[in-house]
């Protein structure tokens, strides 16, 4: 297993987007994107620095992304446990969204990308909130790349409060306990309406998937890299892919 890991880790190919354009493309990607404070301290920078060049990677990911024809591009960028950081920076974490989308919403709007976020929306700051509806709302119409923040996300918590709507819909007579299965359940998800994950992408070197769509991931491929967030280039992106398509996916068939 630990040789299969080392597979995964990021390779020194050089890859053509028109290559990788023949092959399958895997329509959901979900990223954890891992590594910002890292980056900053091997500069001797505040891990706000860190968080800032991760957002600029966002962009260019994202814009990537569009032109390869991927569906879904889902981002893992604060987790609910995530609150546990000092105040300082989860502060300036909830200013990102509106920063990044203050600038970037006019190109997402231009270029079709429609922006969704998936999480617990009423713990996040108002003004954070702001910034997330009103990308949510001008782009509610776009039929390109769906970019979906996971935001205040955590994959138990979701798979709990499923649990709990179901339970409710069961005793007020909505729901018939024999119509539950795994299609089922899932319409009760964050993702209900969207494909699960075909790849899975993390950096910084971190093999574990953080609470983040446990249930979504099950039969995802995995790549993992050493190379930090702020450093994720373009071609980083293509030898995830590259390594995608290499894959046998056989859903536990033969």
């Amino acid at each position: 297993m630990l040789n299969k890991m080392k597979m995964w880790k990021n390779k020194a190919q050089v890859h053509r987007k028109e290559d990788l354009l023949q092959g399958p493309m895997p329509a959901h990607v979900a990223i954890i994107m891992d590594g910002n404070g890292r980056w900053a301290k091997k500069r001797a920078l505040p891990r706000m620095a860190g968080h800032y060049e991760g957002m600029q990677v966002v962009r260019k990911i994202t814009r990537f992304a569009n032109e390869l024809g991927i569906k879904v591009l889902t981002l893992y960028a604060f987790s609910t446990e995530n609150w546990k950081r000092p105040k300082a920076e989860v502060d300036y974490l909830m200013k990102l969204p509106e920063e990044f989308l203050g600038t970037f919403l006019p190109e997402l709007v231009q270029e079709n990308v429609q922006v969704r976020v998936m999480g617990n929306k009423e713990q996040l700051p108002a003004h954070t909130l702001r910034a997330v509806e009103k990308a949510i709302e001008e782009t509610k119409n776009n039929t390109g790349l769906i970019l979906n923040f996971a935001l205040n996300y955590g994959s138990r918590a979701e798979i709990t409060n499923a649990v709990r709507n179901i339970i409710q819909d069961i005793q007020s007579g909505k729901v018939d306990i024999n119509e539950i299965n795994e299609q089922f359940f899932a319409s009760y998800l964050m993702t209900n309406d969207l494909p699960d994950p075909d790849l899975l992408i993390r950096t910084s070197g971190e093999i574990r998937l953080s609470n983040f769509m446990l249930w979504q991931l099950a039969y995802t491929e995995f790549w993992f890299t050493d190379v930090l967030w702020p450093d994720f280039t373009e071609q980083h992106f293509l030898q995830a892919i590259y390594e995608f398509q290499q894959r046998g996916r056989r859903f536990g068939g033969v």
